[in-house]
């Protein structure tokens, strides 16, 4: 019986963190949409920075969000105060897991679960955050790329990054 409460509510927890970080980065992504549409050819080196510091912030309190929400049952289960379940769980969803605060043993299992599901959570932040600077990345340099074109000035710099693009687009 015991183990069947774990599970539920494991499921109903995990259910809760997944449908937060969806909908939390469908919001990012249609907020951040504008940013790469066609006619919007180079953000430049601070609206970029800006656009990423912004999505970092969003994804910082998004997992603020789902600590909360595991921080939440354990105060309402397991802990007195709320300083303890947030503690214990923002402690198990960055994997830190230092001990010195422990679930009551019918709850036990929940610390690695709310672990499993912090670690797939900052992984899916982590590469969001790496495919939209990899986007401004690309757009910069094709920016760069047709103005060099549009002059036909190509500086040593340019030339290695024209090679260095012919070589990776030839398949090697």
């Amino acid at each position: 019986m015991i183990f069947i409460h774990q599970t539920s509510a494991a499921v109903v927890l995990v259910t809760l963190t997944l449908s937060l970080q969806c909908a939390g980065m469908a919001a990012m992504i249609a907020r951040a949409r504008p940013s790469f549409a066609p006619h919007v050819l180079v953000l430049g080196a601070i609206r970029s920075a800006v656009l990423v510091m912004r999505l970092m912030t969003a994804f910082i309190g998004l997992h603020l969000l789902e600590i909360l929400l595991w921080a939440g049952f354990y105060r309402w289960l397991c802990f007195p105060s709320w300083e303890s379940a947030f503690y214990f769980s923002a402690s198990s969803y960055a994997t830190v897991g230092y001990g010195d605060v422990i679930l009551p043993r019918i709850w036990r299992t929940l610390g690695p679960v709310e672990s499993i599901t912090g670690v797939l959570m900052c992984g899916l932040s982590a590469s969001f955050l790496f495919a939209i600077v990899s986007k401004l990345v690309d757009r910069e340099t094709r920016a760069s790329d047709t103005a060099i074109a549009n002059t036909g000035d190509i500086n040593p710099e340019a030339r290695i990054r024209q090679s260095s693009r012919r070589w990776s687009n030839s398949g090697f």
